[in-house]
């Protein structure tokens, strides 16, 4: 029998933790020890940049070298999230924080870590999990970034690349390990060495911590839980505030420093929301109307545009690609290595258009993103404010567009009840609108043709093969965890 989730959230992964070490106060040690002429050269480097600018850091407890570090990268003043949570961090409590997107979560809880391995170096010293591979890639490098003054090794542990290459570098104990909780436990399960390298961590760190804790990821972290020790501090951020947080917070993690930007769910207040009443059988037309025309008319650099399904993803790439249309697709049909090409070509302005399932909707940092699209109004409320969360970043104005058939008039009063406002609507003239019509359907039918192919075409490769051993390891990853009792953790 499956656990419940009042039973999951009392798992020690939350642990409280017991007799914390101080909060490091210089990484010269480290520096010195570990990084050589080369390293000692950036660490020069790094402070000789240091001006009074970057002082607001060091009233909050961080180095000399990780103030230099920011002003190097832009980050004059902290922002709240980080002013609310990097002086608990560096105290040695637990937190738990929610606020927006693009409020810089990552850097309130990288930067006290990096402190603190900096003065006592070893690995694994921290853990962080990311519900998606590209988030947990774009951590990776944010990690290192911050990181530029020392000698730092980040190791990435994601399904879709070499289990062989992937175990062999989380052999050799990097300092931080940036991972998803499916391919870690597949990898801590079947090798008992992997998992002790764990045994030392100092920080685990769950991001988009309500995602991780839905009940989809229960066997996996309580996998994981085994490999990690009792004292630690566990760090969760989110940009919502859910009520497995809410209960983590009351009987888990009770002593934790819990940092609050807002009540409820929020969307970025520069942020124009609207929707669009349509019939489901023209969405095509709309939608290649809104990117040549209305799109066009805001001057908008780049958008992305959500849909529902990696085969309705798919499928209307083939369709804008066959109006014209340049864009990129982003689903986890997709290798690993076509789907960070295409965040690739969106981020690097190569391609305006980036097509995704929700695969893209949390955590991503895109700052050029003008607009989102909702093609396919999502099935849960809360992720429709992930997914606008995509706009409107650090201030910046944003546009969100969402496409409302017949069959969505239910989701979108879901979606105002949480946000508490109503979206405004957009009026387009009909007529005008459906002029290209025929010249859309006309796409569609060959976009339908090539999907065809497609999947003709995976079926001779033995494709279907391999969805079947996919489904079967989805049935293996469902079942119950086994291991060692709730009560074993603790002690």
């Amino acid at each position: 029998m499956a656990m419940d989730h009042e039973d999951f959230d009392d798992v020690t992964l939350f642990a409280p933790q017991r007799n914390k070490r101080p909060p490091a106060a210089d990484p010269t040690e480290f520096n010195a020890a570990s990084s050589g002429k080369n390293g000692t050269h950036k660490r020069a480097k790094v402070e000789a940049v240091e001006t009074e600018d970057a002082e607001p850091f060091r009233a909050l407890g961080l180095s000399k070298w990780q103030t230099a570090v920011c002003r190097s990268l832009g980050i004059v003043q902290p922002t709240p999230v980080q002013t609310g949570c990097i002086p608990a961090i560096l105290q040695g409590r637990d937190v738990i924080a929610c606020a927006l997107t693009g409020s810089g979560k990552t850097a309130a809880f990288a930067l006290p870590m990096l402190q603190q391995l900096a003065q006592n170096p070893f690995g694994v010293f921290g853990l962080v999990l990311a519900p998606t591979r590209e988030l947990a890639c774009q951590l990776a490098d944010q990690f290192k970034a911050f990181g530029a003054g020392i000698t730092l090794k980040v190791v990435v542990i994601i399904g879709g690349l070499d289990v062989q290459t992937q175990s062999k570098a989380l052999a050799a104990r990097p300092h931080i390990v940036i991972a998803t909780p499916g391919r870690l436990r597949d990898l801590i399960s079947n090798n008992q060495q992997l998992a002790a390298a764990f045994s030392r961590a100092r920080f685990l760190v769950l991001d988009e911590a309500d995602r991780l804790l839905d009940p989809s990821f229960e066997s996996e972290l309580l996998c994981i839980a085994g490999a990690l020790p009792s004292e630690r501090q566990t760090l969760l951020f989110s940009a919502t505030m859910t009520r497995s947080l809410v209960d983590m917070q009351s009987s888990v993690l009770k002593d934790a420093h819990c940092y609050q930007e807002y009540q409820g769910l929020s969307t970025p207040h520069p942020l124009t929301e609207q929707y669009i009443l349509i019939p489901s059988k023209v969405k095509e037309v709309y939608l290649a109307y809104v990117l040549t025309t209305h799109l066009a008319a805001t001057k908008a650099r780049s958008a992305m545009i959500f849909c529902s399904t990696c085969k309705g993803c798919r499928n209307l790439a083939y369709v804008l690609d066959e109006l014209g249309t340049e864009c990129a697709a982003l689903h986890s049909h997709q290798s690993q290595g076509r789907r960070l090409a295409a965040l690739d070509k969106f981020r690097s302005g190569r391609v305006k258009l980036l097509l995704a399932t929700d695969v893209a909707s949390r955590g991503l940092d895109i700052p050029a993103v003008d607009a989102v699209l909702n093609y396919d109004l999502p099935m849960l409320a809360r992720d429709y404010v992930h997914r606008v969360g995509r706009t409107a970043r650090a201030g910046r104005p944003g546009w969100a567009l969402s496409f409302v058939t017949q069959y969505d008039v239910e989701l979108v009063h879901q979606i105002e009840e949480l946000v508490g406002h109503q979206l405004s609507a957009l009026e387009l003239d009909e007529k005008e609108v459906l002029k290209d019509i025929s010249k859309v359907f006309k796409a569609h039918r060959k976009a339908v043709m090539q999907a065809a192919e497609h999947e003709q075409a995976q079926e001779q490769r033995g494709r279907p093969q391999k969805s079947n051993q996919n489904k079967k390891k989805k049935q293996r990853v469902s079942t119950p965890y086994e291991g060692p009792s709730i009560s074993a953790f603790i002690r």
